[in-house]
């Protein structure tokens, strides 16, 4: 019987089980199990979590339970459907053995301990195999659906910063000014925060991580912003310093150092760049300006579907940047008792360079309040 029109497989998807299924031949693997949420809507386009995808050379099988039944038949009915009423391992193993496969490979950093023994205990006679980082790899190239989704998120994320701004006052707290970023951000189509989305105001801004309080802006504050949005859960991530009135002057000092630094390593970011090499474009800027140990983390990370993702801009990588990767650039300089600045965008590698995919004006003049 021919396949409904409704019933196709979209052609983005195709083209990552085509890429994928290559990937598996190479390494003679009969079925490929994903178990993270985000890898099995990447491979297939079903939003729902707490669920299993298993790969194979002529049909993808899908693990879930009945709160996706519809779900399922809306978004994938093209592929094969298991509903379990058990734990999502035991049904894992029902459907290897219900295919008689010899061996299944899965992604080592995925499956928990717990998951493995009883998937290796529950399978049998099924052999459980690890599997090269597929996925991993296939998601750092970006295809055009997922820059433009990915673009969106950004675009969310700016109009949301730029209204946020003009409603800050003297006497709000960063709990408030953070929820009415993440107000903002929901208005204009966010799902929700990226990540916890960071306001820290003066001393708190030194540490890297700060999480929104109780803190008040004051008069010739500094104000350090760490966002994003999540569009079709695609996440963007920023980073902006804004000042109330004016500008500290240890703060307006090293600004101009991380500043520069961001734009040298930007200019340094083009296929075959090694990531410790556009890291240390940076990390030698703020080092000679007197900084180095004020600047302990990478200068970025990669970004789409989740947050934090392949590939790590740092000093810790060896590996050459690619064409259709998206990555934050990000240095910054942590003054304990002071405060910090990180200025941070996102990034395109093309094919022969770079493309800023953020635009937010980000020099001293533009961020005073």
């Amino acid at each position: 019987m021919a396949r409904k029109k409704s019933d196709a497989i979209p052609e983005w998807i195709k083209a990552r089980l085509t890429a994928a299924r290559a990937e598996m031949a190479k390494s003679d693997l009969p079925a490929y199990l994903l178990t993270r949420h985000m890898d099995t809507f990447y491979m297939t386009g079903f939003t729902g979590e707490d669920s299993a995808v298993i790969v194979m050379p002529r049909a993808v099988h899908l693990v879930s339970d009945s709160r996706f039944d519809e779900a399922i038949d809306a978004e994938v009915p093209w592929v094969k459907k298991h509903l379990r009423k058990g734990l999502l391992v035991d049904e894992i193993a029902n459907v290897c053995r219900k295919l008689k496969l010899e061996r299944i490979a899965i992604q080592a950093d995925d499956v928990s301990v717990q998951m493995l023994t009883a998937l290796r205990k529950s399978a049998k006679p099924t052999r459980t195999v690890t599997a090269p980082p597929i996925v991993n790899r296939l998601r750092m190239a970006k295809d055009p659906t997922e820059l433009k989704t990915l673009c969106k998120a950004i675009t969310v994320a700016q109009d949301a910063f730029l209204a946020t701004r003009k409603s800050i006052r003297v006497g709000q707290t960063e709990e408030e000014v953070a929820a009415r970023l993440e107000y903002e951000m929901r208005k204009r189509g966010s799902t929700c925060a990226a990540f916890g989305t960071m306001v820290a105001v003066g001393a708190n801004a030194s540490h890297p991580h700060a999480h929104a309080g109780k803190r008040k802006i004051t008069r010739g504050c500094a104000i350090l912003f760490d966002w994003g949005a999540t569009v079709g859960f695609y996440r963007s991530d920023l980073t902006r310093c804004l000042f109330m009135g004016r500008i500290p002057s240890r703060i307006r000092e090293i600004y101009k150092v991380v500043l520069d630094a961001q734009l040298a390593a930007i200019e340094a970011i083009r296929p075959g760049a090694r990531m410790c090499d556009v890291d240390g474009v940076a990390r030698k800027l703020i080092t000679r300006a007197g900084y180095g140990k004020q600047f302990g983390h990478g200068l970025g990370h990669g970004l789409g579907l989740d947050v934090h993702e392949a590939p790590s801009l740092s000093w810790r990588s060896n590996d050459a940047l690619e064409p259709g990767s998206v990555v934050t650039v990000e240095p910054g300089i942590y003054l304990p008792g002071v405060g910090g600045v990180r200025i941070e965008d996102d990034v395109l590698v093309t094919s022969s360079g770079h493309r800023i995919l953020s635009d937010l004006t980000k020099d001293l003049r533009s961020a005073v309040l």
